[in-house]
């Protein structure tokens, strides 16, 4: 049996509970310091599950559609420069209360203002090169992951053959 793709980012499972799903970005620096592991088990060792995830080369297209609210600040050129001069990790991943707790999870968008055992609190001291992105609302995330992923590109585990944890 195969798992059904489903891409809405809030859904109830069968015991009534609301999960959320969340767009994170291993940003190119996060990718070349070789730390895509370390940011996958923090996830997975708190209880989310990833849905999809791969590897792209992000085009300038799709950048500014990403960073959209961003466009009129002086930075924005920057920011598309950096994010399109290396492979990115885009990921989606599901669980209760994902954009909170994963945005705890990764720190101030500015490291030095981060606390340890975040990830960028713990890997990063740039705000420039901040390693990982990640969506502040439910309605950005919705927004993000239909920017990065196509439906089929995603699986459900609550259409799986098999039971899971959560």
């Amino acid at each position: 049996m195969f798992c059904i793709p489903a891409l809405a980012s809030v859904k109830q499972t069968s015991s009534g509970q609301k999960q959320e799903r969340t767009f994170i970005a291993i940003k190119p620096d996060g990718v070349q310091r070789g730390i895509i592991g370390e940011i996958i088990k923090r996830f997975e060792m708190k209880g989310f599950k990833l849905v999809g995830m791969k590897m792209v080369q992000a085009s300038e297209d799709l950048l500014m559609k990403h960073y959209i609210d961003l466009k009129d600040r002086p930075f924005f050129p920057t920011l598309v420069n950096y994010m399109s001069s290396g492979p990115v990790v885009a990921m989606v991943w599901e669980g209760k209360g994902v954009v909170k707790t994963g945005r705890v999870m990764l720190g101030e968008t500015n490291p030095a203002d981060s606390k340890p055992g975040t990830i960028r609190g713990d890997f990063c001291i740039d705000v420039s090169k901040n390693i990982i992105h990640g969506s502040d609302s439910v309605e950005s995330a919705n927004t993000e992951i239909s920017l990065w992923f196509q439906p089929e590109e995603l699986v459900s585990y609550t259409s799986c053959a098999f039971s899971w944890l959560y």
